[in-house]
């Protein structure tokens, strides 16, 4: 019961008011997480949802623009998704449909056998590596025009969801091998909020059920032990600590959008490598969009001797996910070239690594709302006609593309302002001469991004 606020002393309100405000101090919300229903609901809508565009993309019509499939996948789903990361963490992959049948697998045949070293210690590296592989191949293949190939890339990825969940614990595929987890990690350490225990309740604590589960709940899905969490990257808000937890240590918070990015305990290169190939990766997606498209194709066939489009493609790709890189590195070659060491170089590529995710969601969300805006009524013609409602189809856009522009500008603009003062913070508050390497970076990246949303977009589907 909470002490009047009259009867507590100087000292316990100070401490009360440093207190995140805790999400669960809310009756209905504690009790509807606290609850069967929860994500329970939540995954069931979805998977029968996942398991209706499958069956469209597979066996639907094969325009693109007239599959509902295509257009729930790559017009609704995609553009939205790391508004999900930032508004509310990794929610999503609590209620994902691979997820879920990760669960239902396990649960049934699953042999639920330890993860395997190689998995635990490369992980995140795979995760880099199939997120690289999938973007590529939608350019080779086209699959994102492709309703057959968008299912077939979905039927792929159930097929490695059931084979780990049938010999391995927990959610092993989402933890180690799916090609949405490192963005999603990346995205929600910018995200506004934020899973935690209570250090001074969760230090006497010897059940260690949020990790181990209990009978009102399995573990946790994602390995994480709450005790020791200081990164939102892996929980994904499933509640099944807060189910467990005999002590009402769990505190689910607001917090300000990237700050947990100014204060990494361990950071790692493989995310900083990631958060650099995603704007990469941005670059290619706008580049390949617009006009100059052609002619940088042929600039590249005039030096591999081809006009082979996949060869062509392929030497951009690697140069596009390149050049954030080398630029990240140069950066921190030049902020330490006093101090000079590469042990020096290579910490602080990897730390102001970080400083590059909020760009890298501002990107993301401006590229995908081109998508959104431009191409969104085709979800509801699409929708509609599911139903067997005759609905006259008109032009597909809510609003025209001057529009677009300004508000990609907009997004992109913000994206600066929150990498540079992450950068700053990463810095330790640092002077503004030996920060200026990194401050010029994040202006460069995004004035790149700007000139290419200036440029007119083609549609994809």
């Amino acid at each position: 019961m909470a002490i009047p606020s009259n009867q507590l002393t100087n000292e316990e309100k100070r401490m009360e008011e440093k207190q995140p405000y805790n999400l669960l101090s809310i009756p209905i919300i504690k009790k509807f997480i606290q609850s069967r229903w929860y994500p329970g609901i939540f995954q069931w809508i979805v998977l029968i949802v996942f398991s209706v565009i499958v069956y469209e993309l597979v066996a639907g019509t094969v325009d693109p623009t007239r599959n509902v499939g295509t257009s729930l996948t790559w017009v609704l789903w995609w553009p939205l998704i790391p508004i999900f990361f930032l508004v509310i963490g990794r929610f999503w992959c609590a209620i994902c449909p691979f997820g879920k049948l990760s669960d239902i697998v396990r649960k049934t045949i699953g042999s639920n056998r330890p993860m395997p070293k190689f998995l635990r210690k490369y992980g995140l590296w795979m995760i880099d590596l199939f997120f690289i592989g999938i973007t590529y191949s939608d350019h080779i293949w086209g699959i994102v025009e492709s309703p057959r190939g968008s299912g077939y890339l979905l039927l792929l990825l159930v097929t490695m969801v059931i084979a780990t969940s049938v010999f391995y614990e927990r959610r092993t595929f989402c933890k180690t091998l799916c090609f949405l987890g490192g963005l999603s990690g990346n995205y929600s350490r910018s995200g506004s909020l934020e899973l935690r225990g209570t250090p001074e309740i969760c230090k006497t604590c010897k059940t260690q059920v949020c990790f181990k589960g209990s009978d009102k709940a399995e573990g946790c899905p994602m390995f994480q032990f709450v005790r020791t969490m200081d990164s939102s990257a892996d929980c994904n808000l499933c509640g099944n600590c807060v189910k467990s937890c005999p002590k009402d240590s769990i505190r689910i918070s607001p917090r300000v959008p990237t700050s947990e990015l100014w204060g990494i305990k361990k950071p790692m290169i493989e995310h900083t490598f990631l958060a650099a190939v995603i704007m990469g990766i941005v670059f290619v997606q706008n580049i390949t969009m617009v006009s100059i498209w052609q002619d940088i194709l042929n600039a590249i066939g005039s030096i591999t001797g081809t006009d082979n489009y996949n060869v062509n493609f392929t030497v951009a790709f690697i140069i596009s996910m390149a050049i954030p890189v080398a630029l990240l590195l140069g950066t921190a070659k030049i902020a330490t070239v006093t101090g000079g060491s590469a042990e020096k170089v290579k910490k602080n590529f990897i730390r102001f690594g970080y400083a590059i995710i909020p760009l890298d969601l501002a990107g993301h969300l401006a590229h995908n709302l081109f998508h959104i805006i431009t191409e969104g009524k085709a979800i509801w013609y699409n929708t509609a006609a599911l139903f067997g409602l005759n609905v006259t189809r008109a032009d597909l856009a809510f609003a025209p593309a001057s529009s677009v522009q300004m508000l990609q500008y907009i997004i992109i603009v913000i994206g600066m302002i929150g990498s540079i003062y992450t950068a700053y913070r990463i810095g330790n508050k640092g002077s503004f001469k030996a920060l200026m390497p990194y401050y010029t970076l994040m202006v460069i990246l995004p004035v790149a991004n700007i000139y290419l949303f200036s440029l007119p977009m083609m549609h994809r589907v």
